[in-house]
C-alpha cells in the first residue's frame, strides 16, 4: 500500500511550519495565516552550486568588483547600484497594475542589445505580451518569450536557448513536480525561488523576479523569499497620480536609499530624471499651509511640497491625518508646536500631505512640516523662494542634519533665493550663488523669520 503523503500547516506570513493548524502562528504572531500543504520530500533534487571545493584564506579570494550591465533605463540602474551584476537574482513586487510588468518589458528590450533576454509569461499569453511590447516600442530580435507555468520546463528551454537574462513573471505562478502544493503556496514559491537562485548563480544568469503583494502591502509569500534573493525593490504609487517610484529595501550590490521616479503614460513607464521640477510643478501661489523641503534620497536631493490644514474640529477629538510622512511624527511635532512655540492645535483638525505621492521618513523634513501647520493655523503665507530643512527635538533645538549642502544646491538650482536650515549645518557650506542661507537654533525662531 502506497505511503500517504505527510501533510503540514505553514505560514503564509513567515514560512513557520507545525504538524497541526494553528490559529496563531508562534513565530511572527499572525492570526489565520497557517494552510495545509503536502511536506516537501528530502533530497528530491541536488542543492549545489557548483563542484566541490577547499577552503581558501580570506585574504588570497579576488574582491575585484563585478561588471555591471547597463539597462538603458537611468532610474532603474540607478536603484540597483549602477546596473545589473551577472548572476544576481532581483525581485521586483508592488501592486497589481502599477508598472512591474511594464517596466521589465522595456527594461530586457534594452537589455537584449547585450544578448539574448528570455521573459517568461506565467500570467498571460504570448500574444498580450506582444501587443503590450507593440505599444511600448518593443522591437528587438533577441528577446524571446515563453508562456509557461512548470519550472522543469521553463528549465528545459533555458538549457536549449542559453539566454543572458531572465525574467519570471511572477513567481507565485510557477510551480515545481518536486512539491506536490497548487501553485502560490509557500512551499512551492521557497522551492521555486531556491532552484532559479541555484541556476543564477550557477551559470551567473541575471535573473528578474516579478513578485505579488498582499493587502498590506508586503511580497506575498514567506519572508524567506526576501531573503533568497540578492536585492528587493518595491514599486509604489498613488493610483490617482501618474508617478511611480521604484525603490531598494535590499541591496547586496548598492545602497538601499536610491529611489528611481518614473511617469507613466501611453507609452509605458517615461523616467523622470529631474523629480523636483515635476514635484513642483502644480505648486500653489500665495496660499497659506504650503512649505518645500529639500529631501535627501540616498545620493540624490529633490524638492517635494509639504501641505497642510489646521481647521476647527467639529467632533469631540480632532483628526490628525498625515499622507506621505509618520503620522506618529505629526503628532509629535504638533506637541513641539504647543508646548514650545506656543501655538493652540489642541481643538483643530490637523492634515498634512506630501504632494506628489511621495513618502518622506528622514527627519529631516521636521522643521518644513511645522512651517507648513503654522502657516495654516495662522493663515500666513510663507515665501514662494523658501526652502527649509532641518530635525526639530523634543525641547524644540532644531538639529543638524546630513547632506546639507547638496540640499541647499538642489535649491539654488531650482531658483529658490533663501533658505532656513539648522544653525549647525552652517559649517563648512558656500552658500550658491543668488541663495541666502539663515541658520536657526529653535523652533520658534522659525515663527519669526517665515511671518516676518
Amino acid at each position: 500500500m502506497a505511503k500517504k503523503p505527510k501533510q503540514i500547516f505553514s505560514c503564509t506570513q513567515c514560512g513557520y511550519q507545525s504538524p497541526k493548524w494553528l490559529g496563531k502562528c508562534p513565530d511572527c504572531n499572525q492570526w489565520n495565516t497557517l494552510v495545509e500543504e503536502q511536506a516537501v520530500v528530502a533530497g528530491g533534487h541536488s542543492r549545489a552550486l557548483a563542484a566541490p571545493g577547499k577552503a581558501q584564506k580570506f585574504s588570497e579570494i579576488n574582491s575585484r568588483e563585478e561588471d555591471r550591465l547597463r539597462c538603458g533605463i537611468g532610474e532603474l540602474d540607478r536603484v540597483l547600484g549602477g546596473g545589473v551584476v551577472p548572476g544576481s537574482l532581483i525581485l521586483i513586487g508592488g501592486d497589481p497594475g502599477i508598472g512591474k510588468s511594464t517596466l521589465l518589458l522595456q527594461a530586457v528590450n534594452r537589455l537584449s542589445r547585450n544578448g539574448k533576454a528570455l521573459y517568461v509569461t506565467a500570467e498571460e499569453s504570448a500574444r498580450q505580451v506582444k501587443l503590450r511590447g507593440e505599444r511600448l516600442g518593443v522591437s528587438a530580435d533577441n528577446l524571446y518569450l515563453l508562456a509557461e507555468t512548470s519550472l522543469e520546463q521553463v528549465r528545459a528551454r533555458i538549457k536549449e536557448l542559453q539566454p543572458d537574462f531572465l525574467v519570471i513573471d511572477s513567481i507565485q505562478t510557477i510551480f515545481t513536480d518536486s512539491v506536490e502544493s497548487a501553485p502560490g503556496s509557500v512551499s512551492q514559491v521557497r522551492e521555486c525561488t531556491g532552484q532559479l537562485m541555484m541556476l543564477a548563480k550557477g551559470e551567473g544568469l541575471p535573473t528578474f523576479l516579478v513578485g505579488h503583494v498582499t493587502k498590506d502591502g508586503a511580497i506575498a509569500g514567506p519572508r524567506v523569499l526576501e531573503h533568497m534573493v540578492d536585492t528587493v525593490l518595491y514599486f509604489e504609487g498613488d493610483p490617482g497620480h501618474p508617478y511611480r517610484i521604484l525603490r531598494a529595501v535590499k541591496n547586496r550590490f548598492g545602497s538601499t536609499n536610491e529611489i528611481g521616479v518614473f511617469e507613466m503614460s501611453e507609452a509605458g513607464l517615461r523616467e523622470v530624471s529631474n523629480p523636483s521640477e515635476l514635484f513642483l510643478a502644480e505648486r500653489p501661489e500665495q496660499s497659506a499651509g504650503s512649505a518645500v523641503v529639500p529631501a535627501l534620497e540616498g545620493s540624490r536631493p529633490i524638492l517635494v511640497e509639504l501641505q497642510a490644514l489646521v481647521s476647527g474640529s467639529s467632533f469631540g477629538t480632532p483628526q490628525r491625518t498625515a499622507i506621505g510622512i509618520d503620522h506618529k511624527r505629526v503628532a509629535l511635532l504638533v506637541a513641539i508646536l504647543e508646548k514650545k512655540v506656543e501655538l493652540m492645535l489642541a481643538g483643530q483638525d490637523i492634515f498634512l500631505n506630501v504632494a506628489g505621492g511621495v513618502r518622506l521618513d528622514e527627519p529631516a523634513v521636521d522643521l518644513a512640516a511645522i512651517a507648513a501647520l503654522a502657516s495654516s493655523h495662522l493663515n500666513r503665507v510663507i515665501d514662494a523662494q523658501t526652502v527649509i530643512f532641518g530635525e526639530v527635538g523634543l525641547t524644540g533645538e532644531v538639529r543638524a542634519v546630513s547632506q546639507p549642502e547638496l540640499r541647499v544646491t538642489e535649491a539654488a538650482r531650482l531658483g529658490f533665493t533663501r533658505c532656513i536650515l539648522p544653525k549647525g549645518s552652517l559649517k563648512n557650506i558656500k552658500p550658491p550663488k543668488g541663495m541666502k542661507l539663515v541658520g536657526i537654533r529653535h523652533a520658534s525662531e522659525l515663527m519669526e523669520l517665515i511671518f516676518n
